[in-house]
């Protein structure tokens, strides 16, 4: 069965994860695998066993090249039963989602609510409330059950029926709200995207739209803190001149002198490519559109310790493009609405950036490649299994909702962003081959941008919380690693992780994936993927949530060419620029959905089939006091670490909380 097939959904937020008639719930969990072997290490029966299990695997894990919304890029061709997520995670969404719908029912026009029937949501949320607390009773009479009755498995069902044709009702609303849809008043105003917020709460960014200090954190403490990074040099197509550096920063400030002791960074979003259209574009659902390819300057004061905003440059070309310096007040309005506008052109910059690239191609699908290979080519019973299986859990089926909700046309993606959808197919695409797997590991990638030297750039929530995390997974992948592998030579006798490799190399086309020949290697290798798809997913998509579901701060398209000059700006101009209404309302649909469900955190080790069994039971791995508790421990100690961090920050940073940290990319 195809993916689409299997799914039957259409392009509502509404739909996500509400899925009705998939059973792999009531299915049994998979035997518990006591003490898992390396595959040199069994006798004959068991390894020709495993070798069976993993060829029953393959024909049900299949790559394609050919997705239809992402050609070019490897995932699975299927959807086995077992990819789909559990009751416990779409009864979580499906609060979310209602919250969702609710809110956008709320925002529309009177004359549109009419045709809303408001009891019928009411209905729903009461009948979530009644699944919700039927499913708890459930899950507590049959934990630690091995097999479950006839009674329970039909029970299951009944509730799976039912979140089924509650997301279905919620799709058929959506589709309603979207066909009566939102037209723009002749002059926006930010009061008429605050209205947008009628049953959610307004975020909180909202009070900092146009706070300079607010719009530097966003590059170390944002859903995109992977961009910035230490110039040493200004680019010729960024022309800045001494006087104007002075002219922002203050005469006892050079640029050379702050370029020699690395106190500037640079954004530079020329990597977009076809996502920064050079023209607008015409959207079929919220009408003409721009993208923006800007560079922006930072600088950290002489005496400070946070980035500060120096100068935007809107373009590419600094002959079409000119420079903006911070204009911090209002006194010379139109120099300091200019400067709001060129910060709009960043903001939609950093969206496409963080959407396309960081998030969905660098965390998603990087995800879909391990779970394919894992389940292909490493045995129910290998020790790396064991461990990354629930790391990977959800991430092939929320991709699929990803590539039906963003990536194809006329979606909520459609509607968010700027280029055309087969233009954002194609450079997401390129972006997720060309993504160098060990120059990202996060020591690799926060060196090579030069962000590593806490001395030059001392705040960068981001970089200081994520090493956390990173050292703790790295220590409890080392004592994980010791077990099984006792040597180098282990690793090099491992066929089945040679064959994992060799796949991730070829079909999953893992750019720098290389053999691996020792156990620091493999250490690394692990540590990596168990970060990226919990510490670093978290990091990029709960932000979505606070910061992207307000389009006056954050937005995918503007509506207006970015400024090429000063002349005339005005709170009009800049309001102009802003998105459309119905882009500004699926943003928050989409968003407040995606940066709102917390699945299973990071240190749970759960089987995916209800009643959720524990995956780890070997007693050299889940002992008192073992690498398992070890591993919790230290993430108590983060946890603790981080929130003292928090009473120090501005604005505190609480992304990377560890109790914050789903262990998968689930959502």
């Amino acid at each position: 069965m195809k993916r689409r097939d299997m799914l039957k959904w259409s392009a509502s937020v509404g739909a996500l994860s509400l899925l009705g008639g998939l059973s792999s719930e009531v299915a049994i969990a998979a035997v518990p695998v006591l003490r898992p072997m390396l595959p040199q290490k069994v006798n004959l029966i068991a390894a020709s066993l495993r070798r069976v299990g993993l060829v029953a695997q393959q024909a049900q894990y299949v790559w394609t090249e050919s997705h239809l919304d992402l050609a070019g890029v490897p995932m699975g061709a299927l959807l086995p039963p077992a990819e789909a997520p559990t009751l416990e995670h779409q009864l979580r969404t499906s609060v979310l989602a209602l919250e969702a719908v609710e809110n956008l029912a709320a925002s529309m026009s009177p004359s549109t609510l009419v045709t809303i029937d408001q009891q019928l949501l009411n209905s729903l949320g009461i009948q979530l409330s009644a699944l919700r607390a039927s499913f708890n009773n459930l899950l507590a009479t049959n934990t630690g059950l091995a097999t479950l009755s006839a009674a329970t498995q039909n029970l299951l069902g009944g509730l799976l029926n039912s979140v089924g044709m509650i997301g279905t009702q919620l799709k058929q609303i959506h589709h309603g709200l979207l066909a009566q849809g939102t037209f723009d008043p002749p002059s926006k105003t930010v009061a008429q995207y605050d209205a947008l917020f009628v049953t959610l709460p307004k975020p909180a960014v909202a009070q900092y739209l146009h706070d300079d200090e607010f719009f530097a954190r966003m590059r170390v403490a944002g859903p995109n803190p992977m961009l910035i990074r230490r110039a040493t040099s200004l680019p010729a197509k960024f022309p800045l001149s001494d006087a104007q550096y002075r002219q922002v920063m203050g005469s006892n400030d050079s640029l050379d002198e702050a370029l020699s002791t690395g106190r500037l960074y640079l954004l530079d979003y020329v990597d977009l490519g076809g996502l920064a259209p050079t023209g607008p574009v015409s959207k079929p659902l919220t009408g003409t559109g721009y993208g923006y390819a800007p560079i922006a300057l930072f600088a950290r004061p002489v005496n400070g310790s946070s980035l500060l905003p120096v100068a935007i440059q809107c373009g590419q070309d600094p002959t079409q493009s000119p420079i903006f310096l911070r204009a911090g007040t209002a006194d010379d309005s139109a120099a300091y609405w200019s400067w709001q506008a060129a910060k709009t052109a960043v903001q939609v910059a950093d969206f496409n950036y963080h959407e396309m690239f960081v998030h969905l191609g660098r965390t998603h699908l990087m995800s879909e490649a391990f779970a394919m290979a894992t389940q292909r080519q490493l045995a129910v019973t290998h020790p790396l299994n064991r461990l990354l299986a629930p790391h990977l859990e959800g991430a092939m089926f929320i991709n699929e909702a990803a590539t039906v909700l963003i990536m194809a046309p006329l979606t909520t993606g459609d509607a968010i962003l700027a280029a055309p959808m087969s233009t954002l197919q194609a450079e997401c695409g390129r972006d997720r081959l060309a993504y160098d797997f060990y120059a990202n590991m996060l020591p690799n990638d926060l060196a090579a941008r030069g962000v590593d030297d806490t001395t030059r750039l001392p705040d960068y929530p981001y970089r200081d919380d994520a090493l956390l995390i990173w050292d703790a997974i790295s220590a409890w992948v080392s004592d994980y690693v010791g077990v099984y592998y006792l040597s180098d030579g282990d690793i090099t006798g491992d066929y089945e992780l040679a064959a994992w490799t060799a796949e991730l190399a070829g079909s999953g086309k893992i750019k720098g994936f290389v053999p691996i020949t020792s156990r620091s290697q493999l250490i690394s290798v692990i540590t990596a993927i168990i970060f990226n798809t919990s510490a670093q997913h978290a990091a990029v998509n709960f932000a979505q949530s606070a910061i992207m579901t307000y389009a006056p701060f954050s937005a995918g398209m503007g509506a207006t060419p970015a400024p090429i000059t000063s002349a005339a700006a005005s709170s009009t101009s800049w309001s102009q620029m802003l998105p459309s209404t119905l882009s500004a309302q699926e943003q928050i649909l989409l968003f407040h959905i995606l940066g709102g469900v917390y699945y299973r955190t990071l240190g749970t080790y759960l089987d995916n089939a209800f009643p959720y069994p524990q995956v780890l039971l070997d007693p050299a791995i889940v002992g008192p006091g073992g690498p398992l508790d070890r591993f919790r421990a230290a993430l108590v100690g983060i946890e603790s670490t981080i929130t003292q961090r928090n009473t120090t920050r501005a604005v505190p940073y609480d992304y990377l909380l560890p109790s914050k940290i789903p262990s998968s990319t689930n959502i």
